[in-house]
């Protein structure tokens, strides 16, 4: 029961990675200093969507839930939990890069707002 429970403690923090790594960016424009942890959290994300790595934190859970008696999944975390939702045919690997060029292209958007204030305020002072 014990390896089922950390099993699904690693289902939240990867589901709180995720979310950093897709809305960081707007975390980063009131507090700057998250930048420090947001953008190798988000290159590390885009990476993972782009080469088609796992994370690894999937064989984790696999691992654990295994470990307590349940069945692991054989897909990828975001294909298993959360592509379900949006693509129910699957991932593939050309929707994968775009996921991964679209977490890229949506930081890069958001972080040059940022700079793009930040350096307005610099003008004015």
């Amino acid at each position: 029961m014990g390896y089922l429970i950390l099993a699904d403690l690693i289902v939240i923090l990867h589901v709180a990675f995720v979310l950093f790594v897709l809305f960081g960016g707007l975390l980063v424009l009131s507090r700057p200093r998250v930048a420090w942890l947001h953008v190798p959290a988000f290159l590390w994300g885009a990476a993972l969507e782009c080469y088609g790595w796992i994370c690894p934190l999937t064989p984790l859970e696999n691992s654990l839930r295994r470990q307590g008696g349940a069945t692991g999944y054989q897909s990828e975390f975001i294909e298993h939990y959360l592509l379900r939702l949006l693509y129910p045919a699957g991932l593939t690997p050309t929707s994968q890069l775009l996921l991964g060029m679209l977490v890229l292209v949506i930081n890069a958007a958001i972080y040059g707002f940022a700079i793009q204030r930040k350096l307005k305020k610099e003008m004015q002072r």
